[in-house]
């Protein structure tokens, strides 16, 4: 039987190492050489760079109804804590740096989690992933630098439902160690506008001026296969960066490869058998 690891032990020797890997991060990020964004603007940048939106209250399996309802709540109080951000050259986003940690004593509800073992689960502040999802996928369609970036890609954990991006495109954070950050590394200035209502998650990215390419993020060689008689996802994630005024393909980055352990029913879905 192998060793426990000290935050296996006890909920005790797990909250203890939680703080732990909270004040190590903090102690690094001082000693970093990071710039974090912390200018705001109630006006918006003059140009719409990328626009998206995500239903909050989604079907995932038997998630329990009322972590949804949390959910709503959490991202209704997040938001505004981002909304406005502004981005400048050499400036580096950091999730955790301006949302902060998420406490009931905040008016935070127990949300959606997922756990150590790619389990899921619930806390306080559940759901934040869903947020930072849609900045990853608005970022993805910017020349804006991804520089921390956390995933639980080993593991398709639900059906498809009104998916409107590519599975792998996702984010895991976890309050401070597990962050979600993205560098200007542009001359110009870039700005987050974020928000909810009853039923969406809306973002946008703005900056100063129009930029001179497009970015599209593109699927390819998508399947299921049954190896050994576990059923994988798997697929290749592409972001084409397309010159505006030629309509050229200027490069073409891999973004992500896929091959994760389906954990929800396959009956429905057509799997090739590998052998």
């Amino acid at each position: 039987m192998p060793r426990k690891l000290f935050c296996e032990i006890s909920p005790l020797t797990y909250k203890i190492s939680v703080r732990k890997n909270i004040l190590v991060k903090k102690l690094q990020d001082r000693k970093s050489n990071h710039v974090f964004a912390r200018r705001f603007s109630a006006e918006r940048l003059p140009n719409l760079v990328y626009k998206h939106n995500s239903l909050i209250r989604r079907k995932l399996g038997t998630i329990r109804t009322d972590l949804q309802d949390n959910k709503a709540i959490n991202l209704a109080l997040s938001t505004p804590k981002v909304n406005g951000i502004l981005i400048q050259p050499n400036e580096t986003f950091s999730f955790w740096q301006l949302v902060g940690e998420c406490s009931a004593k905040l008016g935070y509800k127990e949300g959606l989690t997922v756990g150590r073992e790619e389990e899921t689960s619930s806390g306080i502040g559940g759901g934040m992933c869903q947020f930072t999802n849609l900045i990853h996928w608005m970022v993805l369609h910017t020349p804006l630098e991804i520089v921390e970036h956390h995933h639980h890609d080993g593991v398709d954990m639900f059906p498809d439902f009104g998916r409107k991006v590519p599975f792998g495109t996702g984010t895991s954070i976890v309050y401070n160690y597990f962050d979600y950050r993205f560098k200007n590394v542009t001359d110009q200035t870039f700005q987050l506008i974020t928000y909810v209502d009853e039923t969406y998650l809306y973002g946008e990215i703005r900056s100063e001026t129009p930029l001179d390419a497009k970015y599209h993020i593109k699927v390819e060689d998508e399947f299921f296969s049954q190896e050994d008689g576990v059923v994988y996802r798997n697929s290749e994630i592409y972001q084409r960066v397309v010159d505006k005024k030629t309509g050229n393909v200027i490069k073409k980055n891999l973004i992500k490869k896929n091959h994760a352990k389906v954990l929800y029913d396959t009956s429905d879905l057509e799997v090739r058998v590998l052998s």
